[in-house]
């Protein structure tokens, strides 16, 4: 384990103890958000993201040194092991170059050196490579000659033997490795029309052509993705006389010997037949590994963002799941996200029933006191969004009542309307308005509502479909994790869905969690968790810190302080002169949290953990849970846009300065939702008047900017803007 732990503390720039640490914690079964936040003393602080990616490397080595112990036992078994190809395969950092040590033992399919070899040749091309000039070639070649095993002719004993050799240049790992090299470092990806007549959203790559190692994640996939579609010709180009060159000076004893031109065919040979369409495989395998690793890594973290979407709180919201011909779907959802009506209008083409529509909307509007619409941006959204700006307006006239509407993504809406969960949560309400609910729960609370989405759907990345679906599954799911054991649980009102993410619950403890619920009532402590099936001592330390139980025994179980902190918890306290009580009583809690604000502010941290026996990261989140118990991050961070009117595309000029919402972020900008019916790119280069190396050190997924408008594409509907504004 010690070489593996250099390697990953290098690798993460941090300290190899920091590693050893954290690999037994993983060991021991330890979920990563437990040890991110309970374990911090081990670990040195790493974060969840940084912890992930140990557990991955982690999970790479292993892998790796297992392959490497195989391949030594393959070959040795062969009788072929020898020192250098140890030290080699030891000194070896990736599997490729594992994989291309172990070529030459391969047991190979038929090819045309292993068929020569049944011919007798190998002798003849052991002889060719030795290139004694005092042998004359065509007369030893003629000796090999061999009627019964096909060896016709002196041409067929040569050009067989001349097959081995080739095969034995292609599998040598020292020219695999240097050409690699050479491609990485000076050849160009170059793609061409494969259809040129036909228009494509693949044109910039019709005639296109950039650097191996300057190419861009997004680049690879779209290239990739036009290839798969037939659109494109993908071509690796690099200098082959320089290659051909590097390996003729490593063979040729002599320029002027009778083998030159046998030797530099057999090369030529080698390269084209066998090793250029093997490393263009590898190189643009290796490239697109890469950049579905960046593509996963960019869905992720837009991902947590749209998932930790401030959530709000204490509205009655009406769900507006927008359509034409089978009408915009209504639900109305109250404070606490229980459906108090459902029905079904038709502002839209092809019925432009606008004043049935109004007329049905005020009705409900009137009676369910309703705040504020959220509106699906689907199809007919831009229509719908329209007719609700209108129906505000003139409910303000008439009635004076504030309205405001937000447009909400309705990504995976319908796949969770038809799925099983929806089945099991709204059994009597139709398929098509339970895409109204989820659109409206998704506005009152963000996290709760996407976690029974497949992450996938969510629709924040991009190419999500064409990386590694495995990889995104695994990703998503630890983003979906660390979101959810971020915020808390509250365990008393939280559906299966949610609680399966907790740290510790799977699947069926969360649905155990539900029916002991049910079966019981409300919990009222944490350790009531325990009376739940099949949720054992060892679940319960991982999940416990993370469940919130609201109004039970404990004050501190709306925090995140966890079970095994209570004692050093009520030992600060009582430090300060409180008791537990005290944090539910209005008028000390103010004083206990300027207590502890100062304690905070204080230099004698260190002291203090030490009187209480605990480190100093725990007793610092402690005093942070303290002092804001019931807490939800969420809070933090920038609500959604509230509108009343709406701006048409028509309206849009250039210089214009606009408010809108960042609703993706790619490795090429973002997508910024201003109000019109597409979101508007602002390239990396319109980010900041700096160098921006990732637009996601500018933004994030839900980040509230402004922008300028810099382009107006009429045709295409499209709006390039700006954060450099003028």
């Amino acid at each position: 384990m010690g070489k593996i732990s250099e390697i990953i503390a290098d690798e993460l720039g941090v300290k190899k103890s920091q590693v050893d640490s954290t690999i037994k914690l993983i060991d021991d079964g330890n979920t990563i958000p437990f040890i991110a936040r309970y374990r911090k003393e081990a670990t040195g602080g790493l974060s969840d993201e940084q912890l992930r990616n140990l557990g991955e490397r982690l999970t790479y080595l292993r892998n790796l040194e297992e392959r490497k112990q195989e391949v030594i036992k393959s070959i040795d078994s062969q009788g072929k092991l020898t020192d250098e190809i140890v030290k080699n395969l030891e000194q070896s950092k990736t599997i490729a170059d594992v994989e291309d040590i172990y070529r030459p033992y391969k047991q190979k399919k038929r090819t045309r050196a292993t068929i020569a070899k049944e011919k007798g040749l190998e002798e003849l091309a052991k002889i060719i490579l030795a290139q004694d000039s005092s042998v004359d070639i065509d007369e030893v070649a003629k000796s090999f000659i061999n009627e019964e095993k096909g060896v016709n002719v002196e041409e067929d004993a040569r050009s067989g033997a001349l097959d081995i050799i080739a095969e034995a240049i292609s599998d040598e790992p020292k020219y695999r490795k240097q050409i690699k090299q050479i491609c990485y470092r000076e050849g160009f990806i170059t793609t061409k029309a494969a259809k040129p007549e036909e228009k494509s959203s693949y044109e910039m790559y019709y005639d296109f052509a950039e650097k191996v190692n300057r190419i861009p994640s997004h680049r690879i996939l779209a290239i990739n993705r036009g290839e798969k579609e037939e659109f494109l010709k993908v071509k690796i180009e690099k200098p082959t006389e320089k290659i051909l060159e590097l390996i003729e000076n490593d063979i040729i004893k002599d320029r002027n010997s009778q083998y030159v031109n046998l030797l530099t065919a057999c090369v030529e040979d080698s390269f084209s037949r066998l090793i250029e369409p093997s490393i263009d495989r590898e190189i643009r395998s290796d490239l697109t590994e890469k950049a579905e690793e960046q593509a996963i890594k960019v869905f992720g973290k837009n991902a947590k963002q749209l998932l930790l979407t401030s959530p709000i709180k204490g509205k009655t919201v009406i769900g507006f799941d927008p359509a034409y011909r089978t009408g915009c779907k209504i639900a109305v959802i109250d404070e606490t996200g229980k459906v108090l009506d459902t029905t079904t209008v038709y502002p839209t083409e092809p019925q432009n029933d606008v004043e049935g529509a109004k007329k049905e909307l005020t009705k409900l509007i009137a009676k369910y006191n309703v705040d504020m619409f959220a509106i699906g941006n689907g199809t007919a959204s831009r229509e719908s969004e329209q007719f609700v700006s209108d129906l505000i307006a003139e409910i303000k006239e008439k009635y004076n009542k504030d309205l405001v509407y937000v447009i909400v993504s309705e990504a995976g809406a319908s796949v969770y309307s038809a799925s099983k969960l929806a089945t099991e949560e709204y059994p009597d309400i139709n398929v098509s308005l339970r895409g109204a609910i989820s659109i409206a729960r998704r506005l009152q609370d963000p996290l709760a509502e996407l976690v029974k989405i497949d992450p996938k759907a969510i629709g924040v990345g991009q190419y999500q479909h064409d990386v590694n679906q495995k990889n995104l599954e695994q990703s998503l799911t630890g983003v979906v994790e660390d979101a959810v054991n971020s915020v808390g649980v509250d365990i008393n009102t939280a559906t299966p869905s949610l609680l399966a993410y907790v740290s510790g619950i799977n699947n069926g403890i969360a649905k155990n969690i539900v029916k002991y619920r049910e079966e019981n009532g409300k919990l009222k402590e944490r350790k009531e968790l325990l009376k739940v099936p099949k949720l054992g001592k060892v679940a319960y330390e991982q999940c416990a810190g993370f469940i919130r139980v609201p109004d039970g025994k404990n004050p501190l179980e709306i925090t995140g302080v966890h079970p095994e902190s209570y004692s050093v918890a009520e030992n600060l306290l009582s430090k300060i002169g409180y008791k537990l009580n005290d944090l539910t009583n209005k008028e000390k809690f103010v004083e206990i949290k300027s207590e502890l604000a100062e304690l905070n502010n204080s230099k004698n941290i260190k002291e203090l953990a030490a009187e209480l026996n605990v480190g100093e990261p725990t007793l610092q989140d402690i005093i942070n849970e303290l002092m804001k118990p019931g807490r939800d991050p969420r809070e933090e961070m920038p609500k959604p846009i509230l509108r009343a009117d709406v701006l048409k595309f028509e309206d849009l000029r250039d210089g214009m300065i606009l408010t809108g919402t960042v609703r993706n972020v790619t490795d090429f900008g973002a997508f910024v939702d201003v109000g019109v019916k597409h979101d508007g790119l602002v390239h990396i280069s319109e980010m900041s008047e700096n160098y921006v190396k990732n637009p996601s050190d500018v933004v994030s997924v839900g980040d509230v900017v402004k922008v300028q408008v810099i382009g107006i594409d009429q045709e295409r509907q499209k709006v390039k803007l700006s954060m450099k504004i003028k």
